[in-house]
Protein backbone atom coordinates (compact mmCIF):
# COMPACT_ATOMS: atom_id res chain seq x y z
CA UNK A 1 0.00 0.00 0.00
CA UNK A 2 1.36 3.53 -0.70
CA UNK A 3 1.76 5.81 2.00
CA UNK A 4 -1.39 8.26 2.97
CA UNK A 5 1.76 11.64 3.12
CA UNK A 6 0.92 13.67 -0.32
CA UNK A 7 0.79 17.11 -0.22
CA UNK A 8 -1.45 18.33 1.79
CA UNK A 9 -0.62 16.28 4.51
CA UNK A 10 -1.85 17.66 7.81
CA UNK A 11 -3.43 20.58 5.88
CA UNK A 12 -7.20 21.17 6.32
CA UNK A 13 -8.51 24.34 4.17
CA UNK A 14 -6.67 26.35 1.51
CA UNK A 15 -5.66 28.99 3.60
CA UNK A 16 -3.33 26.43 5.45
CA UNK A 17 -2.53 25.20 2.54
CA UNK A 18 -1.05 28.41 0.99
CA UNK A 19 0.56 29.12 3.95
CA UNK A 20 2.63 26.35 4.26
CA UNK A 21 3.03 25.39 0.45
CA UNK A 22 3.82 29.43 -0.32
CA UNK A 23 5.12 30.49 3.19
CA UNK A 24 6.59 28.29 5.51
CA UNK A 25 7.93 25.46 2.85
CA UNK A 26 10.92 27.29 1.63
CA UNK A 27 12.29 28.61 4.73
CA UNK A 28 15.88 27.43 6.09
CA UNK A 29 15.92 25.43 9.44
CA UNK A 30 17.87 27.04 12.47
CA UNK A 31 17.63 23.43 14.94
CA UNK A 32 18.92 25.55 18.02
CA UNK A 33 18.53 22.54 20.07
CA UNK A 34 19.56 18.41 19.56
CA UNK A 35 22.10 15.46 20.61
CA UNK A 36 23.69 15.26 17.16
CA UNK A 37 27.39 14.30 17.39
CA UNK A 38 29.17 17.20 15.88
CA UNK A 39 32.19 14.48 14.29
CA UNK A 40 29.63 12.65 11.99
CA UNK A 41 29.55 16.14 10.48
CA UNK A 42 32.56 16.63 10.90
CA UNK A 43 33.82 13.37 8.99
CA UNK A 44 30.73 13.49 6.74
CA UNK A 45 30.13 10.04 7.33
CA UNK A 46 27.55 7.88 5.35
CA UNK A 47 25.39 5.32 7.69
CA UNK A 48 26.03 2.14 7.64
CA UNK A 49 22.44 1.49 7.37
CA UNK A 50 19.08 2.10 8.08
CA UNK A 51 19.00 0.59 11.44
CA UNK A 52 22.79 2.51 12.42
CA UNK A 53 20.40 5.93 11.69
CA UNK A 54 16.83 5.31 12.80
CA UNK A 55 17.55 2.62 15.55
CA UNK A 56 20.62 3.08 17.49
CA UNK A 57 20.29 5.93 19.94
CA UNK A 58 16.75 6.85 19.56
CA UNK A 59 14.78 5.77 22.55
CA UNK A 60 11.17 6.65 21.40
CA UNK A 61 11.52 4.06 18.91
CA UNK A 62 12.64 1.31 21.75
CA UNK A 63 9.78 2.60 24.09
CA UNK A 64 7.19 1.46 21.26
CA UNK A 65 8.93 -1.70 20.31
CA UNK A 66 8.55 -2.69 23.65
CA UNK A 67 5.20 -2.04 24.15
CA UNK A 68 4.75 -3.89 21.49
CA UNK A 69 6.23 -7.07 23.26
CA UNK A 70 9.81 -7.13 21.44
CA UNK A 71 12.72 -8.81 23.02
CA UNK A 72 15.45 -6.12 24.37
CA UNK A 73 17.78 -8.60 22.11
CA UNK A 74 15.77 -6.54 19.33
CA UNK A 75 15.94 -3.25 20.77
CA UNK A 76 19.60 -2.52 22.12
CA UNK A 77 21.04 -6.05 22.49
CA UNK A 78 23.07 -8.07 20.30
CA UNK A 79 20.75 -8.94 17.30
CA UNK A 80 22.06 -8.12 14.07
CA UNK A 81 20.79 -4.90 12.47
CA UNK A 82 18.44 -6.37 9.90
CA UNK A 83 16.40 -8.75 13.09
CA UNK A 84 16.42 -5.28 14.46
CA UNK A 85 14.87 -3.36 11.89
CA UNK A 86 12.37 -5.99 10.81
CA UNK A 87 11.54 -5.98 14.74
CA UNK A 88 10.42 -1.87 14.09
CA UNK A 89 8.83 -2.61 11.04
CA UNK A 90 6.64 -5.06 13.13
CA UNK A 91 5.58 -2.48 15.27
CA UNK A 92 5.13 0.70 13.04
CA UNK A 93 1.67 -0.86 12.11
CA UNK A 94 0.61 -0.85 15.70
CA UNK A 95 1.41 3.02 16.17
CA UNK A 96 -1.64 4.76 14.85
CA UNK A 97 -2.34 8.30 16.72
CA UNK A 98 1.78 7.88 17.91
CA UNK A 99 3.94 10.68 16.00
CA UNK A 100 6.36 7.59 15.37
CA UNK A 101 4.25 6.66 12.39
CA UNK A 102 4.19 10.15 10.72
CA UNK A 103 7.63 10.45 11.30
CA UNK A 104 8.73 6.86 9.70
CA UNK A 105 6.36 7.73 7.20
CA UNK A 106 7.94 11.21 6.32
CA UNK A 107 11.34 10.47 6.65
CA UNK A 108 10.91 7.26 4.12
CA UNK A 109 9.53 9.56 1.85
CA UNK A 110 11.60 13.06 2.21
CA UNK A 111 15.17 11.33 2.23
CA UNK A 112 14.55 7.60 0.55
CA UNK A 113 11.54 8.63 -1.97
CA UNK A 114 9.98 5.18 -0.33
CA UNK A 115 6.30 5.65 -0.27
CA UNK A 116 5.60 2.09 0.98
CA UNK A 117 3.93 1.62 4.11
CA UNK A 118 6.65 0.30 6.56
CA UNK A 119 5.47 -3.26 8.05
CA UNK A 120 6.79 -6.82 7.93
CA UNK A 121 6.01 -7.74 4.06
CA UNK A 122 7.67 -4.18 2.64
CA UNK A 123 10.57 -4.63 5.11
CA UNK A 124 13.09 -6.51 2.81
CA UNK A 125 12.37 -4.47 0.01
CA UNK A 126 12.55 -1.29 2.18
CA UNK A 127 15.66 -2.11 3.69
CA UNK A 128 17.44 -3.21 0.96
CA UNK A 129 16.92 0.73 -1.15
CA UNK A 130 17.41 2.89 1.81
CA UNK A 131 20.44 1.25 2.63
CA UNK A 132 21.45 1.64 -1.09
CA UNK A 133 21.10 5.33 -1.01
CA UNK A 134 22.83 5.47 2.34
CA UNK A 135 25.88 4.87 0.64
CA UNK A 136 25.15 7.77 -2.15
CA UNK A 137 26.94 10.70 -1.47
CA UNK A 138 23.50 12.40 -1.91
CA UNK A 139 22.98 11.34 1.92
CA UNK A 140 26.22 11.75 3.82
CA UNK A 141 25.32 13.84 6.95
CA UNK A 142 26.35 17.17 5.30
CA UNK A 143 24.39 16.50 2.61
CA UNK A 144 21.18 15.66 4.48
CA UNK A 145 21.78 19.25 6.40
CA UNK A 146 22.24 20.92 3.05
CA UNK A 147 19.12 19.26 1.09
CA UNK A 148 16.74 20.08 4.22
CA UNK A 149 18.22 23.63 3.89
CA UNK A 150 19.30 23.85 7.80
CA UNK A 151 21.69 26.93 8.56
CA UNK A 152 22.25 26.74 12.32
CA UNK A 153 22.72 23.20 14.30
CA UNK A 154 22.84 23.28 18.24
CA UNK A 155 24.49 20.30 19.63
CA UNK A 156 24.78 19.83 23.25
CA UNK A 157 27.71 19.68 25.04
CA UNK A 158 29.38 19.17 28.37
CA UNK A 159 31.74 21.78 29.63
CA UNK A 160 34.23 19.89 30.44
CA UNK A 161 34.02 18.68 26.11
CA UNK A 162 37.45 20.27 23.90
CA UNK A 163 34.87 20.73 21.20
CA UNK A 164 37.32 19.78 18.84
CA UNK A 165 35.29 19.20 16.39
CA UNK A 166 33.23 22.18 16.52
CA UNK A 167 37.19 23.69 16.09
CA UNK A 168 37.80 22.09 13.01
CA UNK A 169 34.41 23.06 11.78
CA UNK A 170 34.92 26.14 12.26
CA UNK A 171 38.42 26.51 10.71
CA UNK A 172 37.03 24.62 7.54
CA UNK A 173 34.00 27.30 7.06
CA UNK A 174 31.21 25.01 6.80
CA UNK A 175 28.22 26.23 5.05
CA UNK A 176 25.77 25.48 7.93
CA UNK A 177 26.55 26.76 11.55
CA UNK A 178 27.06 24.20 13.83
CA UNK A 179 27.26 25.72 17.56
CA UNK A 180 28.00 24.41 20.82
CA UNK A 181 25.68 24.51 23.55
CA UNK A 182 26.84 24.60 27.14
CA UNK A 183 24.85 21.89 28.99
CA UNK A 184 26.39 22.00 32.95
CA UNK A 185 24.42 19.34 34.29
CA UNK A 186 26.80 17.27 35.77
CA UNK A 187 28.12 20.00 37.43
CA UNK A 188 25.06 21.11 39.21
CA UNK A 189 24.13 17.54 40.20
CA UNK A 190 26.64 17.97 43.87
CA UNK A 191 24.71 14.84 45.23
CA UNK A 192 25.22 12.19 42.14
CA UNK A 193 27.95 9.60 42.64
CA UNK A 194 29.54 11.09 39.32
CA UNK A 195 30.01 14.59 40.23
CA UNK A 196 33.28 13.66 41.62
CA UNK A 197 34.54 12.24 38.02
CA UNK A 198 33.10 15.57 36.69
CA UNK A 199 34.73 17.35 38.80
CA UNK A 200 37.95 16.00 37.60
CA UNK A 201 37.75 16.64 33.99
CA UNK A 202 37.17 20.31 34.59
CA UNK A 203 40.24 20.45 36.79
CA UNK A 204 41.82 18.64 33.48
CA UNK A 205 40.67 21.17 30.65
CA UNK A 206 41.11 23.97 32.96
CA UNK A 207 44.32 23.33 34.50
CA UNK A 208 42.97 24.37 38.01
CA UNK A 209 42.98 22.63 40.94
CA UNK A 210 39.69 23.10 42.44
CA UNK A 211 39.79 23.07 45.93
CA UNK A 212 37.24 25.70 46.70
CA UNK A 213 33.93 27.28 45.63
CA UNK A 214 35.84 30.16 44.09
CA UNK A 215 38.00 28.19 41.92
CA UNK A 216 35.01 25.83 40.69
CA UNK A 217 33.69 29.26 39.19
CA UNK A 218 36.48 30.68 37.50
CA UNK A 219 36.91 27.13 36.15
CA UNK A 220 33.30 27.31 34.93
CA UNK A 221 33.35 31.10 33.34
CA UNK A 222 36.76 29.97 31.52
CA UNK A 223 34.79 26.84 30.10
CA UNK A 224 32.17 29.62 29.47
CA UNK A 225 34.21 31.94 27.63
CA UNK A 226 35.95 29.07 25.52
CA UNK A 227 32.46 27.73 24.67
CA UNK A 228 31.66 31.63 23.54
CA UNK A 229 34.43 31.64 21.56
CA UNK A 230 33.52 28.52 19.44
CA UNK A 231 30.11 30.14 18.67
CA UNK A 232 28.31 28.86 21.42
CA UNK A 233 25.03 30.74 21.58
CA UNK A 234 22.85 28.97 24.23
CA UNK A 235 23.05 26.98 27.62
CA UNK A 236 20.98 24.15 28.29
CA UNK A 237 19.69 22.72 31.57
CA UNK A 238 17.73 19.57 31.97
CA UNK A 239 16.13 19.85 36.04
CA UNK A 240 13.95 17.47 36.80
CA UNK A 241 12.53 19.00 40.30
CA UNK A 242 13.05 22.52 40.12
CA UNK A 243 14.67 24.46 42.96
CA UNK A 244 15.26 27.39 44.92
CA UNK A 245 17.13 27.28 48.10
CA UNK A 246 18.91 30.66 49.04
CA UNK A 247 22.68 30.67 50.31
CA UNK A 248 25.27 33.16 51.07
CA UNK A 249 28.12 31.79 49.15
CA UNK A 250 30.54 31.25 52.45
CA UNK A 251 27.84 28.89 53.10
CA UNK A 252 28.28 26.84 49.56
CA UNK A 253 31.64 27.31 49.68
CA UNK A 254 31.28 24.92 52.90
CA UNK A 255 29.05 23.14 50.82
CA UNK A 256 31.27 22.23 48.00
CA UNK A 257 34.49 21.76 50.49
CA UNK A 258 32.36 18.79 52.87
CA UNK A 259 31.63 17.36 49.16
CA UNK A 260 35.17 17.62 48.35
CA UNK A 261 36.13 15.63 51.78
CA UNK A 262 33.80 12.97 50.98
CA UNK A 263 30.87 13.97 53.12
CA UNK A 264 27.03 13.24 52.80
CA UNK A 265 25.12 16.27 51.96
CA UNK A 266 21.66 17.06 53.24
CA UNK A 267 19.22 17.80 50.38
CA UNK A 268 19.12 21.64 51.57
CA UNK A 269 22.25 21.42 51.06
CA UNK A 270 22.56 20.53 47.73
CA UNK A 271 19.56 22.57 46.70
CA UNK A 272 21.58 25.93 48.08
CA UNK A 273 25.15 24.84 45.99
CA UNK A 274 22.21 24.11 42.73
CA UNK A 275 20.83 27.38 43.17
CA UNK A 276 23.58 29.47 44.10
CA UNK A 277 25.73 28.03 40.83
CA UNK A 278 22.72 28.19 38.34
CA UNK A 279 22.45 32.14 39.36
CA UNK A 280 26.07 32.90 39.14
CA UNK A 281 26.15 30.73 35.35
CA UNK A 282 23.05 32.79 34.35
CA UNK A 283 24.90 36.07 35.03
CA UNK A 284 27.82 34.75 33.13
CA UNK A 285 25.27 33.37 30.33
CA UNK A 286 23.86 37.49 30.06
CA UNK A 287 26.65 39.05 30.07
CA UNK A 288 27.74 36.93 26.74
CA UNK A 289 24.09 37.37 25.42
CA UNK A 290 23.43 33.25 25.63
CA UNK A 291 20.18 32.05 25.56
CA UNK A 292 19.20 29.97 28.65
CA UNK A 293 17.09 27.22 27.76
CA UNK A 294 15.12 25.04 30.62
CA UNK A 295 13.93 21.68 30.27
CA UNK A 296 11.74 20.85 33.30
CA UNK A 297 9.92 17.97 34.82
CA UNK A 298 11.52 15.05 33.51
CA UNK A 299 11.33 11.39 35.96
CA UNK A 300 14.04 9.88 34.65
CA UNK A 301 15.03 6.68 34.93
CA UNK A 302 12.18 4.43 36.81
CA UNK A 303 12.87 1.16 35.59
CA UNK A 304 16.01 0.86 38.01
CA UNK A 305 17.01 -3.08 36.51
CA UNK A 306 17.38 -1.66 33.38
CA UNK A 307 19.07 1.56 33.95
CA UNK A 308 21.42 -0.61 35.82
CA UNK A 309 21.50 -3.26 32.63
CA UNK A 310 21.79 -0.08 29.76
CA UNK A 311 22.22 3.18 31.37
CA UNK A 312 20.54 6.70 30.89
CA UNK A 313 18.80 7.85 27.91
CA UNK A 314 17.49 4.69 27.24
CA UNK A 315 13.93 4.69 26.93
CA UNK A 316 12.54 4.55 30.70
CA UNK A 317 12.02 8.09 31.36
CA UNK A 318 8.55 9.69 32.10
CA UNK A 319 6.47 13.05 32.89
CA UNK A 320 7.48 14.19 36.40
CA UNK A 321 4.86 15.73 38.50
CA UNK A 322 6.30 17.90 41.48
CA UNK A 323 5.50 22.14 41.48
CA UNK A 324 7.62 24.51 39.49
CA UNK A 325 5.75 27.62 39.55
CA UNK A 326 7.12 28.71 42.87
CA UNK A 327 10.99 28.17 43.14
CA UNK A 328 10.86 28.90 38.77
CA UNK A 329 9.51 32.43 39.67
CA UNK A 330 12.11 33.36 42.74
CA UNK A 331 15.14 31.84 40.53
CA UNK A 332 14.24 34.00 37.46
CA UNK A 333 13.55 36.76 39.68
CA UNK A 334 16.38 36.61 41.28
CA UNK A 335 18.35 37.35 37.99
CA UNK A 336 16.29 40.17 36.71
CA UNK A 337 16.26 42.24 40.01
CA UNK A 338 20.19 42.27 39.55
CA UNK A 339 19.43 43.16 35.39
CA UNK A 340 21.17 39.93 34.57
CA UNK A 341 18.44 37.95 33.41
CA UNK A 342 19.34 35.93 30.24
CA UNK A 343 17.23 35.17 27.13
CA UNK A 344 15.53 32.13 28.43
CA UNK A 345 13.16 29.37 27.38
CA UNK A 346 11.28 27.38 29.92
CA UNK A 347 10.22 23.83 28.64
CA UNK A 348 8.23 21.57 30.76
CA UNK A 349 7.40 17.54 29.93
CA UNK A 350 4.17 17.93 32.18
CA UNK A 351 1.81 19.85 30.27
CA UNK A 352 -0.42 20.60 33.27
CA UNK A 353 2.52 23.30 33.71
CA UNK A 354 1.65 24.56 30.25
CA UNK A 355 -0.80 27.68 31.72
CA UNK A 356 2.02 28.00 34.20
CA UNK A 357 5.17 28.46 32.00
CA UNK A 358 3.23 30.54 29.44
CA UNK A 359 2.12 32.89 32.33
CA UNK A 360 5.66 32.73 33.87
CA UNK A 361 7.02 34.10 30.66
CA UNK A 362 5.01 37.10 30.20
CA UNK A 363 6.26 38.54 34.29
CA UNK A 364 10.26 38.97 32.39
CA UNK A 365 9.32 40.62 28.96
CA UNK A 366 10.97 43.85 28.39
CA UNK A 367 12.37 46.07 25.51
CA UNK A 368 15.70 44.33 24.87
CA UNK A 369 14.20 41.62 22.37
CA UNK A 370 10.62 40.67 21.63
CA UNK A 371 9.45 36.97 23.80
CA UNK A 372 12.95 37.83 25.53
CA UNK A 373 11.60 35.03 27.69
CA UNK A 374 9.91 32.29 25.99
CA UNK A 375 7.33 29.34 26.23
CA UNK A 376 9.55 26.73 24.47
CA UNK A 377 7.80 24.50 22.00
CA UNK A 378 6.14 21.15 23.19
CA UNK A 379 8.83 18.66 24.06
CA UNK A 380 9.51 14.85 24.51
CA UNK A 381 6.12 13.26 25.36
CA UNK A 382 4.25 16.40 24.03
CA UNK A 383 5.21 16.74 20.33
CA UNK A 384 2.70 15.71 18.45
CA UNK A 385 -0.42 17.02 16.61
CA UNK A 386 -2.01 18.03 19.73
CA UNK A 387 0.89 18.93 22.02
CA UNK A 388 1.78 21.03 19.31
CA UNK A 389 -1.49 22.71 19.49
CA UNK A 390 -1.85 22.79 22.59
CA UNK A 391 1.34 24.50 23.24
CA UNK A 392 0.66 26.77 20.81
CA UNK A 393 -2.62 27.81 21.31
CA UNK A 394 -1.86 28.16 25.38
CA UNK A 395 0.56 30.86 24.29
CA UNK A 396 -0.94 32.44 22.19
CA UNK A 397 -3.90 32.77 24.85
CA UNK A 398 -1.90 34.28 27.34
CA UNK A 399 1.05 35.69 25.66
CA UNK A 400 2.18 36.59 22.14
CA UNK A 401 2.52 33.58 19.18
CA UNK A 402 3.77 35.83 17.01
CA UNK A 403 7.18 36.35 18.79
CA UNK A 404 7.41 32.27 19.61
CA UNK A 405 10.75 30.96 18.26
CA UNK A 406 9.34 28.03 16.93
CA UNK A 407 10.92 23.87 16.67
CA UNK A 408 13.72 21.82 17.59
CA UNK A 409 14.46 18.43 16.86
CA UNK A 410 16.24 17.68 20.40
CA UNK A 411 17.21 14.43 18.36
CA UNK A 412 19.94 12.15 17.80
CA UNK A 413 19.02 11.07 14.57
CA UNK A 414 20.29 13.34 11.23
CA UNK A 415 16.79 12.19 9.74
CA UNK A 416 14.87 14.00 12.16
CA UNK A 417 14.93 17.43 10.53
CA UNK A 418 11.62 16.47 8.74
CA UNK A 419 9.95 17.33 12.09
CA UNK A 420 10.31 20.91 11.13
CA UNK A 421 8.31 20.07 8.61
CA UNK A 422 6.00 18.34 11.09
CA UNK A 423 5.99 21.44 12.99
CA UNK A 424 5.10 23.90 10.05
CA UNK A 425 2.18 21.93 8.44
CA UNK A 426 0.49 21.72 12.12
CA UNK A 427 1.25 25.59 12.62
CA UNK A 428 -0.19 26.60 8.80
CA UNK A 429 -3.44 24.26 9.73
CA UNK A 430 -4.13 25.75 13.19
CA UNK A 431 -3.53 29.49 12.08
CA UNK A 432 -5.55 28.55 8.55
CA UNK A 433 -8.53 26.94 10.47
CA UNK A 434 -8.62 30.23 12.79
CA UNK A 435 -8.51 32.17 9.51
CA UNK A 436 -11.06 29.77 8.32
CA UNK A 437 -13.35 29.77 11.23
CA UNK A 438 -13.34 33.62 11.47
CA UNK A 439 -10.81 33.83 14.45
CA UNK A 440 -8.59 36.25 12.95
CA UNK A 441 -8.52 38.15 9.73
CA UNK A 442 -8.24 36.19 6.40
CA UNK A 443 -5.34 38.02 5.90
CA UNK A 444 -2.56 36.39 3.84
CA UNK A 445 -0.26 39.48 4.10
CA UNK A 446 -0.28 39.04 8.31
CA UNK A 447 -0.80 35.41 8.20
CA UNK A 448 2.62 35.23 5.95
CA UNK A 449 4.16 37.18 8.58
CA UNK A 450 3.08 34.87 11.68
CA UNK A 451 4.30 31.80 9.55
CA UNK A 452 7.76 33.43 8.45
CA UNK A 453 8.81 34.77 12.12
CA UNK A 454 7.67 31.38 13.75
CA UNK A 455 9.28 29.33 11.12
CA UNK A 456 12.37 30.94 11.09
CA UNK A 457 13.16 34.80 11.45
CA UNK A 458 11.80 34.93 15.45
CA UNK A 459 14.61 32.40 16.09
CA UNK A 460 17.49 34.20 13.76
CA UNK A 461 17.07 36.92 16.13
CA UNK A 462 16.73 35.40 19.11
CA UNK A 463 20.00 33.32 18.47
CA UNK A 464 21.55 36.45 17.32
CA UNK A 465 22.87 34.24 14.04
Amino acid sequence: MKTFINDDFLLQGETAKELYHDYAKGLPIIDYHNHLDPEEILQDINYKNITDVWLAGDHYKWRAMRANGVHEDFITGNQGDYEKFKAWAKTVPNTFGNPLYHWTHLELLRYFHIDDLLDEQTAPKIWESANEQLQSSELSVRSILQKENVTFVGTTDDPTDDLEAHLKLKEEGLTQEVSPSFRPDKGLAIEKDGYSGWLEKLEQVTDTAIENYDTLLKSLEQRVEFFDEQGCRSADHGISIMFFEYASKTEVDAIFKKKLAGQTLTAKEADQYKTYTLLALGEMYARKGWVMQLHLGALRNNNTKMFHQLGPDSGFDSIGDQLLAEPLARLLDALEVKDQLPKTVLYSLNPRDYYVLASMAGNYQNNEVPGKVQFGTAWWFNDHIDGMENQMKILANVGLISNFIGMLTDSRSMLSFSRHEYFRRILCNLLGKWADEGKVPKDIRLLKTYVEKICYYNAKEYFDL
